[in-house]
């Protein structure tokens, strides 16, 4: 199945889809880090992708080996970290250090204040997706959760995450938003409600899918401002996440 992208932007336009093309991303590119940003981050500054309302970090790092981020503060922001391949060797203030495999999701609340480091000490590279949310309010106290993702629970159907502290999601975050996985094999289906005063924003981390008349590849991201049922189809082995946000304002 094929369309001509022109046409593809032009009807993003009229429906409220904004394309975010894997290749218009922000890049660091060091010694031993590459990095696609989708909004503005570290030296780049993107005045159309600061932001998607709360969300306000999708960075897609590969960390080469014996490489990583040294001790380093944050504060007031929710940070999910899922490793997509390899692993990380978190180490905090809060006295936490374990090693995060490759399926895990890892959620620090920074709150206050916290000093975190990621390091990957294996001898492979590690791909992971470091994501920043805005808090409902400053001053929460930093905390830090783990958890297994069991492939199995993703598997051509959604899988939550995270979600707020009084719902389901594997891990807790201080915003009404939640963040779904889910792994569609080929030619499999699924579809996503977009409710009223919500909006969302779809990540490909590997693989293709169509989302309605949209074409998604690896690294793609899509932002949904209007209420509409999204019908993700002709997947090819496609790792997908997906963020349901409060209204843009």
């Amino acid at each position: 199945m094929t369309q001509d992208l022109d046409a593809v932007v032009k009807a993003n336009v009229k429906t409220n889809y904004v394309l975010r093309p894997s290749t218009a991303r922000g890049l660091t590119q060091t010694s031993w880090l590459h990095s696609r940003h989708s909004f503005s981050f570290g030296h780049y500054h993107d005045a159309l992708h600061h932001s998607f309302g709360v969300l306000r970090v999708i960075n897609d790092d590969v960390i080469q080996a014996n490489s990583g981020f040294g001790m380093h503060p944050h504060q007031d922001m929710e940070i999910i970290t899922y490793v997509v391949r390899g692993a990380l060797t978190h180490r905090d203030s809060l006295g936490q250090q374990g090693v995060i495999p490759a399926g895990d999701i890892q959620q620090m609340s920074a709150g206050t204040g916290i000093l975190h480091s990621e390091f990957n000490e294996a001898s492979e590279a590690a791909h992971i997706i470091q994501i920043w949310i805005e808090p409902d309010r400053r001053g929460y106290a930093p905390r830090y959760q783990q958890k297994p993702v069991d492939a199995a629970d993703k598997h051509n159907r959604w899988l939550l995450l995270a979600s707020p502290d009084d719902e389901s999601g594997l891990v807790h975050i201080h915003q009404n938003a939640r963040l779904y996985t889910a792994f569609l094999s080929s030619q499999q289906t699924l579809s996503f409600e977009v409710k009223p005063k919500r909006s969302v924003w779809l990540q490909v981390v590997n693989g293709s899918v169509w989302v309605n008349q949209v074409y998604l590849e690896n690294g793609d991201g899509l932002a949904i401002s209007e209420p509409t049922h999204l019908n993700l189809s002709e997947a090819k082995d496609v790792d997908l996440l997906l963020f349901d946000l409060p209204e843009l304002l």
